[in-house]
C-alpha cells in the first residue's frame, strides 16, 4: 500500500503450520472423546454394581464389555490351564470376568489371591497381558475320599479338607470314610490299607470311633473292629489271616483286635437260611 496511512502486514502461515495446528485439534478432540468414554464407563459401571439394570438377559450388562472393547480392553482372549474337576465358568465367575467382559481395573494380583481361597483350588498364577489377555493356571487340589458326617456327604483331599463344587455322588470309586476326625485321620489309614490291596478291595466303608479307633466294614458284611493303638499291627495281622486261612471268606461275623496281644471271631451260624451271630473265638495274636 502507498501514502501515509497504516499498514497492514498479512502473515500467512506455511504449511508446516497449519498441520502442527490440525494436529492440536485432533489431540483435543481425541482427549475429549476419551473423556467422554471414561466417564461413560464409570457411569455405566456404577449403575450395573448398583442393580439399576440387573435383570435376566438385559442388554445393560454387555455395554461395559462394548465400550472397553472400542479401545482395546476387552477380555477377548481368556487362556485357562489345569482344571480337571471343575468348569472354566466356574472358575471366571469367582474372579468376576466373563469373555469379552471389560478388563479395565483388573487387578491380576487380586485374582490370584482369590482363587487361592477357594478350597478346592491349591495354587493359583494370573497374568495379564495388555491389552485384552488373561491368562490363568491352576493346581486342583486331588480328590481323595468321601467324608459322611450325618447325613452330609463331603469329597475331601489327603489333608482333609472339604472340596465344594464337586457332588461326592459323581465319585463313587473313592474311599468313604465316616465319622468325626474321620476326614484328618484318613490318609493315615488309606495309606496302610493301600499294602494289602486284596484287603483293600474289600473295604467298603471305615468308621471313625470316638475320634480314637477305626471300624472297618467289609463288602461280604464282615466288620473288623481295630484297635486305638497298635492298629497298624493288627491290619499286618488281619492280612496274613486272610492270605493263609482265608479268614475273611469263611462266614464269619466280625473280628475284633481291641484286646492288646488277641484278636477274637465271632463266628455266623445258619439257622432256618438266616444267619445270625454264634460263638466267640478267641484266639492269641502271634
Amino acid at each position: 500500500m502507498s501514502g501515509g496511512g497504516p499498514r497492514v502486514y498479512v502473515r500467512r502461515r506455511s504449511r508446516a503450520e497449519w498441520l502442527a495446528l490440525g494436529q492440536r485439534f485432533r489431540v483435543r478432540a481425541a482427549m475429549r472423546a476419551s473423556a467422554v468414554l471414561v466417564l461413560g464407563l464409570v457411569i455405566s459401571g456404577g449403575l450395573l454394581r448398583g442393580g439399576y439394570f440387573d435383570y435376566e438377559n438385559s442388554p445393560w450388562q454387555r455395554i461395559p464389555g462394548k465400550m472397553a472393547g472400542l479401545v482395546g480392553m476387552a477380555a477377548e482372549d481368556i487362556r485357562i490351564h489345569g482344571l480337571t474337576h471343575h468348569e472354566p465358568e466356574t472358575l471366571l465367575a469367582a474372579i468376576g470376568v466373563t469373555p469379552g467382559g471389560s478388563v479395565i481395573g483388573f487387578d491380576a494380583l487380586l485374582a490370584k489371591r482369590i482363587l487361592e481361597n477357594l478350597d478346592w483350588v491349591a495354587s493359583a498364577k494370573v497374568l495379564r497381558r495388555f491389552p485384552n489377555q488373561i491368562e490363568i493356571a491352576v493346581i486342583e487340589r486331588e480328590p481323595f475320599a468321601i467324608w459322611q458326617r450325618g447325613s452330609a456327604y463331603y469329597v475331601i483331599d489327603r489333608s482333609g479338607a472339604a472340596m465344594s463344587g464337586l457332588q461326592a455322588g459323581q465319585l463313587v470309586s473313592l474311599p468313604l470314610v465316616t465319622g468325626d476326625g474321620a476326614n484328618v485321620a484318613a490318609a493315615e489309614l488309606i495309606n496302610q490299607l493301600e499294602a494289602y490291596p486284596g484287603l483293600m478291595l474289600q473295604v467298603k466303608a471305615a468308621s471313625r470311633v470316638g475320634d480314637r479307633r477305626w471300624t472297618l466294614y467289609l463288602d461280604n458284611g464282615v466288620t473288623v473292629l481295630l484297635p486305638e493303638k497298635a492298629w497298624a499291627e493288627a491290619l499286618a495281622r488281619l492280612h496274613e489271616l486272610d492270605q493263609s486261612q482265608n479268614l475273611l471268606s469263611k462266614g464269619i461275623k466280625s473280628v475284633d483286635f481291641r484286646l492288646a496281644g488277641r484278636f477274637t471271631v465271632a463266628v455266623a451260624e445258619i439257622v432256618e437260611d438266616k444267619p445270625v451271630a454264634g460263638k466267640r473265638k478267641v484266639a492269641k495274636s502271634r
